[in-house]
Parts: structure tokens; C-alpha cells; sequence
């Protein structure tokens, strides 16, 4: 009797936040135990969740995506009535925790794996993006909001890769610009300040799609993309390779290389085949070609110009040596 008063409570506040309020989304992530500690455990089936963390939760785990710190795990406890994602484009969002509710809209849309979504209104972490009728728009983090398209995108894919064409881009003026090519991507056709216009024929406007459309697309297809050079148009065809870095994974071009950072470009990780560069882990990267660094994003910037080798000073127990990057 109890588990059935509890069920007929969710779904008649369910239908009353459908009507404009949020007080059943709190109640809902309250009864489902969706917020723990600094993680979201957001039930998605009856018996699995979608969890964002920073460290492996304690359970099965079924997949998980490095880049957005995304699992999908099992949940042998279950929850009757999981979170679905929002169809409804129209629906007012809000962000929502176990205790309260800010309605606002995203403002700016998640570019990538680099920039995630930003809201309206002071956004909190942990919680959740939900349209009133507690259908799921995205998930906040610490650095913003994973969008509801790579949620679903991990719950649906049998592959957890990401396309990449070796270019990270912006939106500058209208235009969709190239601000980073990659020097290691072999044959890469891309020019600092080309401007994206379309690709297989259809139409962008905003970093934003772009990015989502070579993420999205399968490691190994071709793309034609048409591109605004100057005062030409040019199309270029581009083989798509596996994407290494992005969102809560560093990304310098070098992690494809097998060299991971942290926030302080102290060597993060090393993959086994990459060893032959001598590196270790802690050692400290002070320069890219005789320039000084000090963010993920200065490495970023001056190793894109360069597309033969890169030469990089690093710092291990007082000893500075350098490593030639080819």
C-alpha cells in the first residue's frame, strides 16, 4: 500500500508540474536519490542510471565517456519512474536540485567537448536541467551544462568515440571560425581563420552545430566541407579520425601523441606506446618553440602554428630538457 501511495503521489504531482510548477521535479530527484554527495545519479530506465562524476561510482558499470565524465550504470535497487529527455522545444526549463528550482533558459548552447552550455540564472552543482514536467534538458557541472543531444547521443551509441577533423572552432562575427588546426592531423586542408559554411550540403551558422555534426559523425567517413577563405570558397574532403581530447580530458593536440595534462600542464597521464619521449609523470611543460605557456589554451594556440614538429621545454626535478614532438 505504501509503494503504491508513493506512486500515485509521483504522478499527481508530475501532472501538476506540467501545469507550471517544479515542486514534483525536487520531489521526484528527492525520491530517486538522483543528487549524492558531488555526483548526479539520474534514474534513465527502471533499472539504470545516468551518473556524472568526477571519480568511478561504486557500481556495474555498462559504459562511460571520459571526455563529459559520463556512466551509465546498473541499478539493482531501481526506480520506477525515470527521468526522460525533453522532446518538447517550447517547454520552459529550469535548474532544479533536491530543494529548489530557477527558471531561466540556456543562453549559450554547449560547443563540443570545449565549452559546455550556459544558463540564464545562477546554475548550482549539483543538479539538473528539467522542463516542468521533469523531462531531462541537461546536466549541470562544474563547467557548465552537458546538453540534452550528447546525453542522449551516450545513452543510445554502441560506440563511445568522437569524430574529430582536426580544427576547433568559434563563433566570431556571425561566422563559424577555424581558431585552432592540428598540426599532427596528417594532410589537414584547414587555415587559422577559414569560416565553416556548410558540410555534406547542409548549412551552419553556429559553432555549435558544427561541432555537434563532426562529433557526431562516424570515425572514418568523409565530410566535403565548403569553407569561406578570404574572399573564396573552397571545398576540401576530410577523412574523420578518432577525437582524444576535450571536456574534463585535456586538450593540446598532444593528448593524440599519448601526453595528458592537468590545469597546470603538469604531465597528467602517459599512454605505454608513447613512453619513447622520455617523459614522466609530474614533469612541467614551460614552453612550446622557445614560447612560454601556462594554460591548456596558450598550448593550444602556439602549437597549431607550427606543422612539421613541435619543440617542447619541460621542467623535472629542477631540470629543464627538451622533447621534439613529430
Amino acid at each position: 500500500m505504501l509503494r503504491l501511495f508513493i506512486a500515485l503521489q509521483l504522478l499527481s504531482l508530475s501532472l501538476l508540474a506540467c501545469q507550471g510548477g517544479y515542486s514534483s521535479c525536487i520531489q521526484k530527484i528527492t525520491d530517486s536519490q538522483t543528487i549524492k554527495n558531488c555526483s548526479l545519479e539520474i534514474p534513465v530506465t527502471k533499472q539504470k542510471r545516468l551518473i556524472f562524476s568526477l571519480s568511478p561510482p561504486n557500481a556495474k558499470i555498462i559504459k562511460y565517456d571520459p571526455f563529459l565524465q559520463l556512466y551509465l550504470v546498473e541499478d539493482k535497487n531501481g526506480f520506477k519512474y525515470p527521468f526522460k529527455l525533453n522532446r518538447d522545444k517550447k517547454a520552459k526549463i529550469a535548474a532544479v536540485d533536491n530543494k529548489d528550482a530557477f527558471e531561466g533558459k540556456i543562453v549559450k548552447h554547449q560547443v563540443g567537448l570545449n565549452k559546455l552550455a550556459e544558463f540564464s540564472e545562477s546554475i548550482f552543482y549539483p543538479s539538473i536541467l528539467s522542463s516542468s514536467c521533469c523531462n531531462l534538458e541537461g546536466v549541470v557541472t562544474p563547467k557548465g551544462i552537458i546538453e540534452k543531444e550528447y546525453i542522449k547521443r551516450f545513452l543510445k551509441s554502441n560506440t563511445l568515440e568522437y569524430g574529430d577533423i582536426g580544427i576547433r572552432v568559434k563563433d566570431v562575427n556571425s561566422f563559424v571560425e577555424v581558431v585552432a588546426v592540428d598540426p599532427f592531423f596528417k594532410g589537414n586542408p584547414f587555415k587559422r581563420g577559414d569560416c565553416i559554411v556548410a558540410i555534406n550540403s547542409q548549412k551552419f551558422t553556429n559553432s555549435s552545430d558544427v561541432m555537434r555534426k563532426i562529433l557526431f559523425s562516424k570515425v572514418g567517413a568523409t565530410l566535403r566541407v565548403k569553407i569561406k577563405r578570404s574572399h573564396k570558397f573552397v571545398f576540401v574532403d576530410v577523412a574523420l579520425v578518432k577525437r582524444y581530447g576535450g571536456g574534463y580530458v585535456s586538450d593540446t593536440f598532444l593528448e593524440q601523441k599519448g601526453i595528458y595534462f592537468n590545469t597546470d600542464l603538469k604531465v597528467k597521464s602517459l599512454e605505454k606506446t608513447f613512453k619513447k619521449y622520455g617523459l614522466n609523470i609530474g614533469d612541467k611543460l614551460l614552453s612550446v618553440n622557445g614560447i612560454k605557456v601556462q594554460t591548456q589554451q596558450e598550448l593550444l594556440e602556439y602549437i597549431t602554428r607550427y606543422k612539421n614538429f613541435s619543440t617542447l621545454l619541460f621542467l623535472r626535478d629542477g631540470f629543464q630538457f627538451f622533447v621534439k614532438i613529430n
